[in-house]
């Protein structure tokens, strides 16, 4: 029970169970066209994006960071991909198909480049200005919005080439292809903050910054590298999001995504106080969510209250993983009983 992962693993098996219990057919899966079909692969390909974003949020986080704007460069990676493939009718060979207005690998890395430089930019305000990252990456949050509405003219733009699809809609081997993609990327990680020296100065830099840069470590540079690459994650789901919807929205893309990704992340076991993190911990995290939104859904609360039930729950858990409050909660149930007036003593 000591593992840092014990308790969000025991939240989403409580979520799954849940979930299960108001839907008999939760964990049928089935083999249909090539790949699988079930509840459970629903989740998993649904969470992906926000994994994603919780994996770059939990560097953030890790040296005392925080980035809100992950939710506006959602939406403006979606929208310059969308853009820049859209989709157009020609005739090729005596047939009418669909193509790209610009090459799609280079539309993929131009959002991917527009997403870097917004998490780049973030790192330059919070480690070369000195503002503080709430207020940094506020002002993309609000920016970024606009930029993203910008880009589609305040409407939603349709894409119409289907191997764009693949990338957020696909299945490889008979799993979602974006399930790859966030195992792909949490290996990256790991090996990089496991192997390499970069993880311990992550996390000297959250446990206190000033000391860490007197002992050498180069905070200003690993702190701007940090959110650049939270920013690219974004660009990511993004991607992910705009593929497996065929469109974007500039409005509505990526919202609300930030205060998701953190409350994934400190479901994980990540603390917001810095220095300690946990990458799994973040993509159960993200999963935990997601699988609570299913449930809210499966179990047919309203629309208008689903908010208030997700809090409610999120509470519940959080309070459940609080050591202090298990320990308070122990010393209530186990206390002892008064002396009865009149015992010997």
């Amino acid at each position: 029970m000591a593992h840092r992962l014990f308790w969000p693993l025991v939240t989403l098996l409580l979520m799954l169970a849940v979930n299960a219990s108001f839907n008999p057919g939760f964990w049928q899966l089935r083999w249909r066209d090539g790949h699988l079909y079930g509840s459970v692969i629903d989740i998993l390909n649904r969470a992906a994006p926000l994994a994603i974003v919780s994996l770059g949020m939990t560097l953030v986080i890790a040296t005392r960071g925080i980035d809100i704007s992950v939710g506006a460069v959602v939406a403006i990676s979606a929208a310059v991909a969308a853009w820049m493939i859209g989709g157009q009718l020609v005739m090729q060979d005596g047939v009418q198909v669909y193509a790209s207005r610009f090459p799609m690998g280079l539309a993929l890395a131009c959002a991917l480049g527009v997403a870097l430089l917004a998490g780049l930019w973030n790192g330059l305000l919070v480690a070369g200005v000195g503002i503080q990252p709430i207020i940094a990456t506020l002002i993309l949050m609000v920016a970024g919005r606009g930029i993203a509405q910008l880009i589609t003219e305040g409407q939603i733009i349709t894409v119409y080439y289907p191997p764009f699809f693949f990338i957020g809609g696909g299945f490889l081997f008979g799993l979602p292809f974006s399930l790859f993609i966030v195992g792909a990327l949490w290996l990256l990680l790991q090996q990089a903050l496991s192997r390499t020296a970069l993880g311990l100065f992550i996390q000297a830099i959250g446990v206190n910054p000033a000391a860490a840069r007197m002992a050498g470590v180069r905070q200003r540079l690993i702190t701007v590298c940090v959110y650049g690459f939270c920013g690219l994650a974004a660009g990511v789901a993004g991607l992910l999001l705009s593929s497996n919807v065929k469109s974007a929205d500039g409005n509505n893309a990526g919202l609300l995504m930030e205060l998701d990704a953190i409350l994934a992340v400190t479901l994980g076991g990540t603390l917001l106080t810095g220095g300690r993190f946990s990458l799994a911990g973040s993509v159960i995290g993200a999963l935990v969510i997601q699988t609570l939104t299913s449930t809210i859904y499966s179990i047919g609360v309203p629309p208008e209250v689903n908010l208030v039930v997700k809090a409610a729950v999120v509470f519940v858990v959080m309070l459940l993983q609080s050591p202090e409050f298990r320990r308070q909660a122990h010393r209530w149930v186990f206390r002892p009983a008064p002396a009865q007036p009149g015992a010997a003593s």
